[in-house]
């Protein structure tokens, strides 16, 4: 070996970075300026609920959640890696620093949402472990599969216990949740197109338990926007998810909730109040619907 090849400096590679799509970007949501803030105030660690007619932006806005959350450390994405490489879906390199966003459809069993089988796997609540569990038309799960979410979200991990076997997942994820306010959808539509009645929406509502809602601190209504509306603000974009609070930001998450609780509980307040109002006036202008 000649001098020269002794001396050749080495070339070190370059840590791994996000080879996935980015994230969706909040710029794209149009209008909905109170739905955006909540939006930033639950990437604090707050579950989330969105109630609103279909065309509303629920799922548009959940999608966008990820984007708002910190970067990733590596700790944290060595354990979402870990996870998704003993889950049976496997890891990819398009999943490196990326946060999971996880969708079940509420067809979903309560194993596909919190782990089971012998030996035990890990559900939709461990692959979301470190990011976004979206459950859109929430009220479609059956009940029996959303009650077993109630001990996971308090304590951040599950235990599946078998007979020769007991396995704990983490289970440390922020929920957020979309539903109709009724059956048809359309319950306080301007158009008066819902025809169920006051009971009808008040027993679909119904579906879902005190205790699970009781662990949703951040529950919103939404609005939909009209053709017209959309067509005067087509070009004008709202924020960036670079420039919000939360985004670009390495804090742990349990950091960023106790930065601003009085936030947190005064927009579910606010929110309370308001769906508490509209379903007011939606009982009157529906009391001489058709039922079915």
């Amino acid at each position: 070996m000649r001098a020269s090849d002794r001396c050749r400096p080495v070339q070190v590679a370059e840590p791994l970075q996000a080879f996935g799509a980015p994230s969706p970007d909040l710029a794209d949501v149009v209008s909905h300026s109170a739905e955006r803030r909540a939006l930033e105030v639950a990437a604090g660690g707050h579950h989330l609920l969105m109630v609103g007619l279909p065309g509303a932006g629920k799922s548009m806005l959940a999608a966008r959640l990820p984007g708002l959350l910190p970067p990733m450390t590596d700790d944290d994405t060595l354990i979402s890696a870990a996870i998704l490489s003993a889950s049976s879906l496997g890891f990819t390199l398009a999943q490196w620093r990326q946060r999971p966003f996880r969708t079940p459809h509420h067809s979903s069993s309560s194993v596909a949402l919190v782990g089971g089988r012998n030996p035990p796997q890990p559900g939709e609540i461990t692959l979301a472990h470190l990011g976004v569990l979206f459950l859109d038309e929430l009220p479609e799960f059956d009940r029996k599969v959303l009650e077993t979410l109630r001990e996971p979200l308090e304590a951040g991990r599950i235990t599946i216990s078998r007979a020769v076997q007991q396995a704990n997942f983490p289970a440390s994820c922020q929920l957020v949740a979309a539903m109709n306010p009724c059956p048809c959808g359309w319950r306080g539509d301007p158009s008066g197109r819902c025809r169920c009645s006051p009971e009808i929406a008040t027993h679909y509502l119904r579906k879902l338990s005190g205790p699970l809602m009781d662990r949703i601190d951040i529950q919103i209504e939404l609005s939909a926007l009209s053709p017209a509306e959309l067509s005067t603000r087509g070009g004008r974009f709202g924020e960036a998810s670079a420039t919000c609070s939360f985004a670009g930001k390495a804090k742990p998450i349990a950091n960023l909730m106790a930065a601003r609780p009085t936030t947190s509980a005064a927009c579910a307040r606010t929110a309370r109040r308001s769906c508490a109002s509209r379903e007011r006036d939606s009982a009157g202008r529906h009391a001489n619907t058709i039922a079915y």
